[in-house]
């Protein structure tokens, strides 16, 4: 095909193609075929050897990524890799490799060229998806797969993503390779994005965050934990929001982002529970009576299995004299925890009965004032005179 540029900035003439020049191309590409077809013949017998070769390895590959027990490790992953080798990029690199030493015409090297490209690029795009992929599972994978039901159902959403920008990206560098301005085109794919994004936001948020919790961990299904004043099981965590049962039964939905923008108190991995009592006595309660408070409630706290740290008191209430008391219950389960400190409380109660140690409750006690202006109380100290039946 030729073309002639006319003067000025007009448009190429494109000639058509004629007869004459079919069998002048042939002609030449016959005598290529005849006076190199000892050399032909040895290109294409190495280049077969380079394609059973690579074949070979791809195969190999492929049977000890199947043997492998551990499929996420990193030699799994690259033998996973390499045996998604595509067979026309082998036989590309067999053609390649040999073409030259054949003294093809430029044509038919410039076209091998080309193809072998074309070839290359999307089957670095098909090894790119294959690592990027592995070692994403790799790096979400859990001991107990507590997280594999969330991590499958995000795999294929993620698969689909990697997929779709890297065969994008492959598809704009072999147009390039053609000649074809891409520029426009690199342009309305990064608008689009941008738009999807923006009407998705929500959705991408929540993935991410999904992601985001299978990839740190800061919890697992089955772990108990705390956020604002709620204390709950993780059920399940999903792919836009988690379910988690709280200490009173109720199922709890909440969105991934709304939930990881809080401040999540593991409980599950704590080895121990602290809990902390506020003790409060009546104002009467001699000072001698109160000293033996901290003393009193340690020997019930290790007598319930539990751990003593510290009691005393912090100070005047408005109707008590306050005492704290801390202790840990050594267990990381809930309700082992709760039915410690179910016993403790119970013990406290009954051993302060039985010493005489009266609670505090809120009370007003209203005074009056003597002829003298004194401050008494409501009865005085001769009582009242009653009159019955006409008689003091």
């Amino acid at each position: 095909m030729t073309t002639n540029a006319p003067a000025g900035n007009g448009p190429a003439l494109v000639e058509p193609i004629t007869a004459e020049d079919v069998e002048r191309r042939l002609s030449g590409l016959w005598t290529w075929l005849s006076d190199h077809a000892v050399e032909i013949a040895i290109a294409a017998g190495i280049g077969t050897a380079i394609y059973l070769a690579l074949a070979y390895l791809q195969r190999h590959a492929r049977i000890y990524a199947y043997r492998q027990e551990d499929r996420l490790s990193l030699a799994a992953i690259v033998a996973r890799t390499l045996s998604k080798t595509k067979q026309y990029f082998l036989i590309m690199v067999a053609v390649r490799l040999v073409v030259g030493f054949s003294e093809a015409p430029v044509g038919i090297v410039q076209t091998v060229s080309f193809l072998f490209t074309v070839a290359s690029v999307f089957q670095v795009a098909i090894w790119a998806r294959e690592i990027i992929l592995g070692m994403i599972e790799r790096r979400a994978t859990v001991s107990d797969d507590a997280g594999s039901e969330t991590l499958a159902n995000a795999m294929s959403l993620i698969r689909l993503l990697v997929t779709v920008v890297l065969f994008a990206i492959a598809s704009i560098m072999v147009l390039d390779n053609l000649g074809v301005n891409v520029t426009g085109l690199i342009a309305g794919l990064g608008i689009g994005g941008i738009a999807i994004g923006l009407a998705a936001q929500g959705i991408f948020s929540d993935l991410f965050a999904a992601l985001s919790i299978i990839f740190d961990k800061p919890f697992k299904r089955g772990e108990t934990i705390g956020f604002d004043s709620t204390t709950a099981t993780v059920e399940k965590i999903g792919l836009k929001s988690a379910r988690l049962r709280s200490v009173n039964g109720e199922e709890i939905i909440i969105s991934n982002t709304n939930l990881l923008s809080k401040q999540i108190i593991n409980y599950t991995r704590l080895n121990r529970r602290r809990t902390r009592y506020m003790i409060g006595l009546i104002y009467q309660t001699p000072p001698e009576r109160a000293r033996l408070v901290p003393e009193m409630v340690r020997e019930l706290v290790e007598q319930a299995g539990g751990v003593f740290i510290r009691c005393g008191f912090v100070g005047f209430g408005a109707s008590s004299i306050d005492f704290e008391l801390d202790f840990d219950i050594m267990s990381a389960n809930f309700d082992e925890v709760f039915e410690a400190r179910h016993r403790i409380g119970l013990a406290i109660l009954e051993r302060f009965n039985n010493e005489g140690f009266e609670f505090a409750y809120p009370t007003q006690t209203s005074f009056t004032a003597a002829p003298d202006g004194r401050m008494v109380l409501p009865y005085p100290e001769g009582g009242f005179a009653v009159t019955v039946d006409g008689q003091h």
